[in-house]
């Protein structure tokens, strides 16, 4: 007699959801996890607060990553619909073996309540029967995160639902400021454990097929976690995108940027973009967050490809228009 071998169910694909608020460094987290994990294919999700977005050019290598970016609002309400629709899209194509891939990345925008990001693994039935939520890596930012905590929701909702806290910028804070800023994450998330990043440098294995979330857990801190939820953002916080093939001149760029930080860094939540510089055979990255600026090369200009600068503002009662004029005479015509 012949034995018949059924094949059990495939494995769920496993996915961490990465959060953060503005400007904490979770680009710079992903592609480090892009860069080291060489041997696993990863399906990437991203989305931004606003109607442009600059994340996919600020990953310098997704080597075998397929990316998806998702720029037309918050993922954890207006949008959370296409997150369903891509991941099932995508999970058709890996059945259909026309896609390949290990895990999933989702990269929340820093607005991004992470609750009904996690509520798509558990209410979504087609969902949840191809992926299983292995953890939310929350990314904190040492400089900022009190004054952030103090006046938005979302960066407290950020921790409170973190399985792993990573701590940026730690360098930049005194012992006491350190000592405090974690003891205040530990009240609000007695659970998680809280790591010091730089510049994404962390071990990866603590941070990917962890088990990390914890549905009981939730449950003890969020009763209504699986019921319906609504998720308003701060009306005053806007986001615009300005884009230009024109090269800038650095000096007034710089002198634009100087201005800006001056008049309304309290207010700058997060700006970033690619800038084409005459003669310059790479792209210059641009990272902010409020007083905070730095600027990094990118990658090449490849031939004939159009040097199209782009920079997203992100802000509470920003002056768009002032601001588009200004960027305006900073361009060489």
């Amino acid at each position: 007699m012949n034995a018949t071998i059924h094949p059990g169910p495939a494995a769920k694909v496993p996915v961490t959801i990465l959060t953060g608020f503005l400007g904490a460094g979770k680009t710079t987290l992903l592609n480090r996890i892009l860069q080291e994990r060489h041997g696993e294919r990863i399906a990437v999700i991203e989305n931004e607060f606003g109607p442009d977005g600059v994340d996919n050019d600020l990953l310098l290598s997704s080597g075998p990553a397929q990316i998806v970016e998702m720029n037309n609002g918050c993922i954890c309400c207006t949008v959370r619909g296409d997150l369903v629709r891509i991941l099932g899209q995508l999970q058709q194509r890996r059945e259909a073996h026309t896609s390949h891939f290990d895990r999933v990345i989702i990269e929340t925008t820093g607005l991004a309540d992470p609750a009904p990001v996690a509520q798509t693994f558990f209410m979504d039935e087609d969902i949840a029967a191809g992926y299983t939520l292995d953890a939310i890596v929350t990314v904190v930012d040492a400089l900022h995160a009190e004054q952030q905590l103090d006046a938005h929701h979302e960066a407290q909702e950020q921790v409170g639902f973190a399985d792993r806290i990573l701590l940026s910028k730690s360098d930049l804070v005194d012992a006491a400021q350190r000592e405090r800023l974690e003891q205040r994450l530990r009240r609000i998330n007695p659970r998680a454990s809280i790591r010091a990043v730089h510049f994404g440098a962390t071990a990866i294995d603590d941070l990917l097929d962890v088990a990390g979330f914890s549905l009981s857990h939730v449950l003890e801190i969020e009763p209504g976690f699986l019921g319906e939820e609504t998720h308003e953002h701060d009306d005053a916080i806007k986001a615009f995108v300005f884009n230009t093939e024109l090269a800038f001149d650095a000096d007034r760029l710089q002198a634009f940027f100087r201005d800006a930080i001056a008049a309304h860094g309290p207010d700058l939540l997060r700006y970033k973009g690619i800038v084409a510089l005459p003669g310059l055979q790479h792209r210059l990255v641009l990272q902010g967050v409020h007083m905070l600026m730095n600027s990094d090369l990118g990658r090449p200009w490849a031939d004939g490809e159009p040097r199209r600068s782009r920079l997203v503002f992100i802000g509470r009662s920003l002056p768009e228009a002032a601001m588009r004029a200004a960027l305006q005479t900073c361009l060489l015509c």
